[in-house]
């Protein structure tokens, strides 16, 4: 970008004036930046000396056209002298408009040419324009380098294959990046040089012309973001839920960046965003009182509360000196002055775009230094949707929510879901919803007891991920059953009701393990399965017999099969079901078939010889393909009979939407 760039857009300017036309004709900016790139202007009628200077301006090489104003000025003078008799009489009109036009561009460029210091630069206007996905793909969380040249995004296809993209904001389509199959919240260093991600369990960077992600640090199932520092260290949280860590952005060992405050209901911090210096940095905090807080590298004990708030906030500095905060007030975008010195908030908060969308505590828009602005408009919310064993639709539950697990009760006439921390059941025979329980903290991951009439469920209300469990008609209080450190999530219950399972993920040596907790006695937790690699999810077979269970053991995600025996650990053969990858196992009411989610995401089936003294299943079978989302939670339930199939999807009649860019969106919020 010089001078030559001007003298492009003057000569389109030119040559809108004297045909009434524009040069590069197009209905979106895509199709402008195509006429720009591919296309030469329509030849005008007119005096040739004008139409030489018009074309000189427009010539798509820089090294053909002026290479200053003074020479373009000189040029129109000389278009400006009286022509040929023959030519004037053939074209009166047209050239008095010409010479006009001419007259009047030469007079603004004398001034521009001789006296640039003394003309007053105007406001830059708000401008907005949209970019759309690639095609055949939806795209997902935005992210705006820091110099406001790119975009980076998450696209996925219609085979669900999800991948990270960068579009660069003045070219014309965006590049797909080689290695990042998986990834998910993308985040862009300083320099807007690299772009760092999560996938297959680890914290990655790449640099954003492309070539082999690195490895930075583990991070098992991300779901909250990250932050790269002006002083090379990225804050992020490596968990479904808990505290955010610190790593260098050469990788290494993570170290805490935060704590959780047991006596504020902590249950998790996230979505982090680094104030000037690198030091400081905002994060959301879910607690007994939820909101904005301030972070610091120096300094896990710092903790400044800067406003309630459902969802994450980011810092902007503005071009006249000041700052303001970003951050979602329903669905609009709102700016409010903020002192990233004193840490306070000021002045009335103004609307900027609307409507944003907003996905899990994360909303949909992404700053730059620049004063661009980026926003989509993709919201969260999912819906429950019936398939039978072909994968035919057969309806939907509910009204759509931002679900994350999901469980029907053994009678299969009520449903257990998470939505937005808190547990609700729906009667589904009259598809009435209703809310069981409300405390503020997180209450999710639930699992039924044999007779429907309890839930148990994991809840961060003590400021630990606690166990509890309450009457699923909710004339009860909830009850502790388990408190002690570690991630515990709630994964089944024995048929005769004695016995719970659910995974623990507390010793970074050994990952997630699984472990029993009887319902009845002392109700002292212990062990059945612990590795050197993660063990989760275990499912008791209707008989009680076997414990169904997922393990990474292989380098992937496998279903295997372990019998069990009251009070003893995990002994004698495991038997490998899955093949290819597995997730989330779930039984058959009469145990003669087992299902999980296997490899591109399809609903699968192997079905088990029940009875047997040793277990055998056969060779797994697809059954139909899903848009359930990877995580370490119950994303479908299956019938008892095994024919009928609840997923939790993306809505099927949500058009993929372009994503906003706003540039100077700053000179809108001044008042």
């Amino acid at each position: 970008a010089d001078a030559r760039s001007d003298i492009f857009a003057f000569g389109c300017v030119l040559y809108e004036i004297l045909s009434g036309k524009r040069a590069f004709p197009g209905t979106s900016s895509a199709s402008i930046m195509a006429s720009i790139l591919e296309r030469e202007p329509a030849a005008l009628d007119l005096p040739s000396p004008l139409e030489r200077v018009i074309a000189t301006s427009l010539a798509k090489d820089p090294d053909r056209r002026f290479q200053n104003v003074l020479d373009l000025k000189r040029a129109l003078h000389w278009a400006m002298e009286p022509q040929p008799v023959a030519a004037a009489v053939a074209k009166p009109r047209r050239w008095y408009w010409a010479a006009t036009a001419g007259a009047v561009a030469a007079a603004a460029l004398g001034g521009w040419a001789v006296s640039p210091s003394r003309s007053v630069k105007p406001e830059e206007p708000v401008m907005r324009f949209k970019i759309s996905p690639p095609e055949k793909t939806t795209f997902t969380f935005l992210v705006i380098s820091p110099d406001g040249r790119r975009v980076a995004f998450i696209a996925t296809d219609a085979a669900r294959k999800r991948q990270l993209w960068v579009r660069d904001l003045d070219a014309i389509a965006a590049r797909p990046l080689a290695g990042t199959d998986g990834a998910r919240n993308p985040f862009w260093s300083p320099d807007s040089r690299a772009i760092a991600f999560f996938a297959d369990g680890k914290l990655k960077k790449i640099e954003a012309a492309g070539g082999p992600p690195q490895v930075l640090a583990d991070a098992e199932e991300n779901i909250a973001g990250g932050a790269w520092s002006s002083a090379g260290v990225i804050v992020y949280r490596p968990s479904p839920l808990g505290p955010m860590f610190q790593v260098s952005a050469g990788g290494g060992d993570p170290k805490p960046a935060t704590q959780l405050d047991i006596s504020q209901s902590e249950g998790s911090h996230g979505w982090p965003q680094f104030l000037p210096g690198g030091r400081r940095f905002l994060y959301h905090n879910r607690s007994r009182q939820p909101g904005i807080y301030i972070g610091s590298l120096d300094s896990k004990e710092e903790k400044v509360r800067v406003m309630a708030s459902e969802s994450s906030a980011v810092y902007a500095a503005t071009p006249d000196g000041s700052g303001r905060l970003l951050f979602l007030r329903g669905r609009t975008l709102m700016a409010q002055p903020f002192d990233p010195e004193k840490l306070k908030i000021s002045g009335e908060a103004v609307p900027v775009a609307d409507p944003v969308g907003i996905s899990w505590e994360r909303p949909g828009f992404s700053v730059a230094s620049n004063g661009a602005l980026v926003v989509d408009t993709i919201d969260s919310a999912r819906e429950l949707r019936w398939f039978d064993r072909s994968g035919k639709p057969l309806g939907t539950v509910g009204g759509r929510a931002d679900y994350i697990g999901i469980n029907l009760s053994p009678d299969d006439r009520r449903l257990a879901a998470d939505v937005e921390g808190d547990i609700w059941t729906i009667d589904l025979a009259r598809d009435a919803a209703s809310r069981l329980t409300f405390h503020p903290a997180l209450d999710a991951v639930t699992i039924w007891s044999p007779d429907s009439k309890r839930i148990a469920f994991t809840s961060t209300r003590d400021g630990r991920w606690s166990l509890y469990w309450k009457l699923s008609s909710g004339a009860s209080e909830e009850e502790l059953l388990v408190n002690t450190n570690g991630v515990k999530l709630f994964s089944g219950w024995s048929p005769d009701g004695r016995y719970l399972l659910y995974s623990e993920s507390s010793d970074r040596k050994t990952g997630w393990d699984i472990w029993v907790l009887p319902v009845e006695g002392d109700r002292k937790p212990y062990l059945f399965l612990q590795t050197e690699f993660d063990e989760h999810w275990g499912r008791f077979s209707p008989d009680g017999k076997w414990i169904a269970y997922v393990s990474n053991e292989s380098g992937k995600n496998e279903v295997f099969v372990r019998p069990f025996s009251p009070g003893q650990p995990g002994s004698g053969g495991k038997v490998q079901v899955s093949n290819g990858g597995g997730e989330l196992p779930r039984w058959r009411g009469d145990g003669k078939e087992l299902f999980y989610i296997g490899p591109d995401r399809q609903m699968t089936v192997a079905a088990v010889k029940p009875g047997s003294a040793a277990f055998e299943a056969a060779i797994p079978q697809v059954l139909f393909p899903t848009q359930t989302p990877k995580g370490n939670f119950a994303t479908y339930a299956v019938t008892a009979d095994g024919q009928r199939f609840l997923v939790n999807q993306p809505p099927q009649d949500t058009a993929p939407n372009p994503a906003t860019i706003i540039l100077n969106w700053a000179a809108g919020v001044k008042k």
